[in-house]
């Protein structure tokens, strides 16, 4: 299971909000590229860097910084969400380096537009999924919709997305542990993988996230993205992809 660091970004700088909340914020650098170097550095083999004031605006905001962490490291798979909402957006980041585009209230709001991607650029696009009590939220968390994970990863399965971020509010930024049976469930109902997303607090719930995670496919829980702990020190970054691999070496 790949352990992926999140670098968030809020008016130029790193920061983690408590569910989703733009006034709940807690500042960790004001420079994204060298706290992306720190990652790096531990060990990361893929980042997730996510557009804070892009997914309110609906458009990019903090694009500079995005290609600037995508330009020092130019081998690195970078994932990138918030405020993707067109084609033309999509094709910048990946012509500045980026690995895959995360679409999220677009996709939710305009579920074509997800076809439309994967086809436009095969084997870049990953789906944001974001939900509180299994119902998904947009526009940077600020609304709950009707849709249910699951229904819209079944829609988007047959797409060809490389993979759905599956973000459990409830649990983001607050240290409560991974919302583990809600992305078990979810990971049995589509084939195509998951990224755990939300609540991991330390090498506990690494443990328990890896010794579920998939086992030689190319489905199931595949990653798990962590932000706060690793930011507050509850999580050592490298220590926790050890324990990972070497779960997933041990149970082949």
């Amino acid at each position: 299971m790949l352990l992926i660091p999140a670098i968030d970004l809020k008016d130029g700088r790193c920061v983690r909000l408590r569910q989703g909340r733009m006034d709940d914020e807690t500042i960790f650098s004001d420079d994204p590229v060298e706290q992306a170097a720190r990652w790096v550095g531990e060990g990361a083999r893929r980042l997730h860097l996510v557009d804070l004031n892009g997914a309110f605006a609906g458009e990019p905001v903090n694009g500079a910084a995005i290609r600037a962490i995508a330009a020092r490291f130019p081998d690195l798979p970078i994932q990138v969400g918030g405020g993707i909402r067109d084609e033309a957006t999509i094709a910048a980041y990946l012509a500045a380096g980026v690995s895959y585009c995360i679409l999220g209230t677009q996709a939710v709001q305009e579920p074509a537009f997800v076809a439309r991607a994967c086809r436009a650029f095969p084997g870049r696009i990953i789906v944001g999924l974001d939900a509180k009590d299994g119902q998904v939220a947009i526009k940077g968390w600020a609304e709950l919709t009707e849709h249910r994970v699951e229904t819209l990863s079944k829609r988007f399965e047959g797409d060809g997305v490389s993979a759905i971020v599956y973000t459990d509010i409830g649990r983001d930024g607050m240290m409560t542990g991974p919302n583990i049976p809600a992305t078990l469930a979810l990971a049995a109902a589509v084939a195509i993988p998951i990224i755990a997303s939300g609540g991991i607090t330390n090498s506990d719930d690494i443990r328990a996230l890896a010794a579920v995670a998939g086992r030689g496919t190319e489905r199931g829980i595949v990653a798990a993205i962590t932000g706060r702990a690793i930011y507050e020190g509850t999580l050592d970054f490298a220590a926790g992809q050890r324990l990972a691999d070497e779960i997933a070496a041990a149970n082949p």
